[in-house]
């Protein structure tokens, strides 16, 4: 088994050698304009068999998570998109998942750490507990669609409300579909949030 253990309180990351992982934007744009502020590096898509060792790590650690906190559940580990996946099903899950996610986030993010210390590499790993974010894809789609329909309707911008880098995701992703409007992020965590205009 990996070693996929959780760093201590007083466990510096810089001793052992590695930086924080940043976590990852919303939309292509921004990344890429990252990537010119940092030089322009070229850009080498991971292969299939390392983005699935990747979810192998987050299995992993997510299944140590899970024995420690007593909760019951099943994980697949997968490659999807292009991008890691680790989904984890079974009842009693929704502490997981916490509000409007954010557990969820949390545990995302501790998960990438995993596969980045065992690998040197930043993930863009893609955790989900009992189907949440395909049940909050499906709600945010309406939301946009509806922010879509208003901005048609009134011609004035509709700045929706402040949302993780997921859900924002989401959002992007319907709106940029539908000819006639745009949309992009504005302001700064935790209150980034989509604003969806017509086209000009």
């Amino acid at each position: 088994m990996t070693d996929t253990s959780i760093p201590r309180a007083d466990e510096s990351l810089d001793e052992e050698g590695t930086e924080p992982i940043e976590a990852s934007d919303d939309t292509e744009a921004e990344l890429e304009a990252e990537e010119a502020e940092e030089g322009g590096r070229e850009k080498t898509a991971p292969a299939e068999n390392d983005l699935f060792r990747q979810s192998e790590i987050a299995a992993d650690y997510v299944e140590g998570l899970l024995d420690i906190l007593d909760y019951d559940g099943d994980i697949d580990e997968l490659v999807s998109g292009g991008r890691p996946v680790v989904e984890v099903v079974g009842a009693r899950l929704q502490n997981l998942v916490g509000q409007r996610g954010a557990t969820l986030e949390a545990l995302q993010e501790l998960a990438r750490l995993a596969v980045f210390r065992q690998t040197g590499s930043p993930s863009r790993l893609l955790l989900d507990v009992g189907g949440y974010r395909a049940t909050r894809r499906k709600e945010l789609a309406a939301v946009a669609r509806n922010a879509v329909e208003k901005v048609k309707e009134y011609g004035e911008p509709i700045r929706l409300e402040p949302m993780s880098a997921f859900e924002r995701k989401c959002v992007h992703d319907v709106v940029n579909a539908i000819a006639g409007v745009e949309s992009e992020s504005e302001g700064v965590e935790p209150n980034r949030r989509v604003v969806v205009r017509p086209v000009d």
